[in-house]
């Protein structure tokens, strides 16, 4: 990496991206002028809203370690967590490689991530074989290391560890496969990720973090900047403008940004808050979506963004709304719940042990396709998290569960892929889970019960409403009748191939789904949790 061609590339982005105002000017004839108001317009595109299930990937340097304290929680936050606990990660560090900080730390533990086993088109086949239809991939966690070749960081995979663009070889290989591609950016808490407090504009760095920084200058590059200041912001808008103009991404996807309601600001608020610095970060990040938003559209590409956080980053509409191990329990606009299949997001090597401690945190396959199909009901998307091996190879465990849902899906897509909510998402009796798709109405069931059932949002239908009753995968008839409480399925003796959750497909004479034209679901935020598995609050 030269100096002329870093300094070409930021000069290019400061240029294009420094302020809201020159941002509107670049693209003052394109959809987007600036302003929430017009951000909070943006389509939904079809690949996102008919698309339904994704692959989220968290992978790293953090995933040389594969551990944490108790063996369960997120293992990607352990970079910190190091300096954090240092009465346990330090004699930890010290057993495993024969030092610690300030002689051995994050930064040292970057050349082991080497990838050297990973096949991108090994993994964009199974992505593919398993139904998802879009990828989110780390290209920078909370760590400041990148996942790509980039000019704005010596911390990168093409100069350091694997020697590789894995955010563009991955990309490479999912396009191929005709996947839509979201390199996940992550950075908004690195400026506190390595400090004495965490949320704070003016954060002040641990001091064995100032001890390998004096020790090796290079590492401040990797460790900072510390603190929400001018310099911080511009960089974390030109990291992802890199991204953009690299790899142009089917989705802009951020994660929380706790600062926007912590240390004496709240987005929330009406009018909002925010300290200066913080309100200068707020207007850049409204930037950077409208350049992207602006980008897309010059080129004709159908384009999106995520709307994450307790307090969701920017104002409703912008996006897709998003949490961690979301569960609305009502109908709301698009939505997407990032989750996992078991405690952490990173390599967690515990997690593959038959005897794990915390087995009954590892979702079974059957609660992984419960736990789909509830979602989806609610309008909702499944982004379903693995975390490969640093050598990048996929857990088993990881991949039999994929599987799973993969064999799932190719019997019972059709009440999947492209199908909208129904005025009922579910029915506690029966443990139903309902989907439509036209003028068929799908009633999922979520347990092998072979006991006839009845669904109670029929009720009130003439007969001659329903044409015909079957079950997806299966060959045998259905029998059904129209009852004063509503249709009547008896479900038949072979329930077929199907595994897990069995989908009737019941044809009807008129559509299914409810139009709301002017009166949108609002979202329900209750009964949802924006915690880590350790029950602390991220």
């Amino acid at each position: 990496m030269t100096s002329i061609r870093k300094h070409l590339f930021t000069f290019i982005a400061v240029a294009g991206l420094s302020s809201g105002v020159q941002a509107n000017d670049a693209h003052k004839n394109l959809p987007f002028d600036g302003s929430w108001s017009a951000l909070q317009k943006m389509q939904t595109p079809d690949w996102f809203k008919d698309g339904k299930v994704g692959i989220f990937i968290h992978w790293g340097p953090y995933s040389v370690l594969g551990y944490r304290k108790g063996d369960k929680g997120y293992a990607e936050h352990v970079p910190k967590l190091i300096y954090e606990d240092k009465d346990h990660y330090y004699p930890y560090l010290k057993e495993k490689f024969g030092a610690h900080p300030p002689e051995f730390g994050y930064k040292d533990i970057i050349p082991m991530f080497k990838a050297e086993n990973w096949d991108p088109d090994v993994w964009a086949q199974l992505f593919a074989e398993v139904g998802a239809k879009y990828v989110v991939f780390t290209a920078e966690h909370h760590d400041g290391w990148a996942n790509w070749d980039s000019d704005l960081t010596p911390w990168n995979a093409m100069d350091k560890g694997p020697k590789r663009d894995l955010v563009g070889d991955l990309g490479k290989a999912l396009r191929k496969k005709g996947l839509k591609y979201a390199p996940s950016y992550h950075r908004e808490r690195h400026s506190s990720f390595f400090t004495t407090q965490k949320y704070k504009v003016n954060a002040i760095a641990r001091a064995d973090i100032l001890e390998e920084i004096k020790r090796d200058p290079e590492a401040e590059s990797l460790y900072g900047p510390f603190g929400f200041s001018k310099e911080y912001i511009d960089d974390y808008v030109q990291r992802w403008q890199e991204i953009q103009t690299k790899y142009q991404p089917d989705m802009l996807w951020i994660d929380d940004i706790p600062i926007f309601t912590r240390d004496g600001n709240n987005s929330q608020a009406n009018p909002q808050v925010f300290r200066p610095i913080i309100q200068y970060f707020y207007d850049q990040a409204r930037s950077m979506i409208t350049n992207y938003m602006n980008d897309a559209a010059e080129r004709g590409q159908a384009v999106y963004v995520n709307n994450k956080g307790w307090n969701p980053n920017w104002p409703a509409g912008v996006g897709a709304y998003e949490r961690d191990n979301l569960k609305l329990k009502t109908i709301g606009p698009s939505w997407q719940s990032c989750t996992t299949f078991g405690t952490s997001f990173g390599y967690l090597a515990a997690e593959e042990d038959p005897n794990y401690q915390y087995k009954n945190r590892i979702k079974t396959p059957n609660k992984v396709i419960d736990e789909m199909v509830e979602i989806i009901s609610r309008n909702g998307n499944f982004l379903i998290n693995i975390g490969p091996r640093a050598d990048g190879t996929i857990p088993e465990w990881q991949v039999e569960r994929l599987k799973a849902m993969g064999e799932w899906l190719k019997l019972n897509g059709e009440a999947i892929y492209g199908s909208k909510y129904w005025h009922k998402t579910g029915q506690t009796e029966g443990h139903l889970a309902f989907t439509t798709q036209g003028k068929n109405l799908f009633a999922i069931k979520l347990d092998k019960a072979s006991e006839r059932f009845v669904i109670a949002g029929t009720k009130g239908w003439s007969s001659e409403r329903v044409k015909s009753v079957s079950l997806l995968g299966a060959s045998a008839k259905v029998d059904w009748t129209m009852t004063p409480a509503g249709l009547l399925i008896i479900p038949p003796s072979d329930l077929g191939a199907s595994q897990h959750a069995w989908s009737y497909k019941i044809v009807t004479d008129r559509e299914q789904h409810p139009e709301h034209q002017n009166n949108q679901p609002k979202l329900d935020y209750s009964g949802t949790q924006d915690v880590d598995l350790d029950g602390h609050a991220k």
